[in-house]
């Protein structure tokens, strides 16, 4: 397994995205998914990725049990900031000084540990400024509590207005062949401030593995919902789908790597740390996406894959 340096934090070059084992991509399997984790890290996967809102902590907690007896082997990251309680909807993005550290003693307590490596504001704030958020942060990596900080769909004004409070060692963000925001929004900055891109949704969200059928959305499975597997949307990006499954049959690889294999390729372009965290639920799928590390896409290939952002119809929410 390569390895990505971010920050003063040495994690493996792809890690894994533990949402979909407790919530929004259907049923999940308590057993199987620790079995996923275990076998993330018997392939020297080290960056494992939860939040405190995923499951409304039962990730967390999934997370914590799975990782017991074998804290030595994992980056832990986890978030904070999405505030349910009221229901999904009158969700409340929170950063007040107070909510911050609350929410992190509720987090040690449930992943079962003494120290969170990566602690991320999942979203700004609209009850706080980025400076008090922060600020409370930093208070938590003083305490011995958090060892280093990272931000969540931002853009380049709140990194910069972050990192003044702080040094931040990673945006998280959705980026893939699908969807390349973070390139006009935050990489200038994150190229200026020496952090690195931790992509989430690779594989966007699983259409580009082609193996997705969304007739078979579950009402529990958010992307019933998603204006980009809807209607005249779904088709029309199915010529996405298309495409990198041309590419990886005359590779003779899956979809699924050939999309992890052009994130891979954008680093030196981008010029900061890359480390995707694609999400599984199982075994099979895990090994398929590290496997993407040892894809290798030509010129011709890039010039299929890159245009296609350009092709995407509907909106990521």
């Amino acid at each position: 397994m390569r390895t990505v340096r971010l920050g003063d934090l040495t994690v493996s070059a792809q890690g894994l995205g533990c949402m979909g084992m407790s919530e929004w991509y259907g049923p999940a399997d308590w057993d199987e998914s620790v079995a996923t984790i275990h076998r993330a890290l018997e392939l020297g996967v080290t960056l494992l990725d939860t939040a405190d809102v995923y499951g409304q902590g039962h990730n967390e907690v999934l997370v914590g049990r799975a990782i017991a007896g074998h804290r030595d082997q994992v980056v832990l990251a986890t978030k904070f900031g999405i505030d349910r309680t009221m229901g999904d909807g009158h969700r409340v993005l929170r950063g007040e000084a107070a909510y911050v550290k609350r929410a992190c003693d509720a987090s040690l307590l449930r992943l079962g540990v003494d120290v969170i490596d990566l602690y991320y504001l999942h979203r700004p704030p609209q009850t706080a400024e980025i400076e008090e958020t922060v600020g409370a942060m930093a208070e938590l990596v003083a305490a011995g509590k958090v060892r280093a900080l990272g931000l969540s769909e931002v853009d380049g004004d709140l990194l910069r207005r972050a990192h003044a409070v702080h040094p931040i060692t990673a945006v998280q963000s959705e980026y893939s062949l699908w969807c390349r925001d973070p390139e006009s929004t935050v990489v200038d900055a994150m190229r200026e401030l020496g952090v690195g891109l931790v992509p989430y949704s690779p594989l966007g969200r699983g259409f580009l593995t082609g193996t997705v059928n969304a007739s078979t959305f579950g009402p529990k499975d958010f992307r019933r919902y998603s204006p980009r597997f809807s209607g005249d949307a779904l088709d029309a990006n199915q010529a996405i789908a298309e495409a990198v499954r041309s590419v990886a049959e005359a590779k003779g690889v899956a979809p699924a790597q050939v999309a992890l294999a052009w994130v891979y390729a954008q680093e030196e372009r981008l010029g900061v740390p890359v480390a995707p965290i694609p999400g599984t639920k199982r075994v099979a799928w895990l090994e398929q996406n590290v496997a993407a590390l040892d894809v290798e896409l030509t010129a011709e290939d890039l010039a299929v894959l890159d245009p296609l952002a350009d092709r995407v119809v509907g909106a990521r929410y």
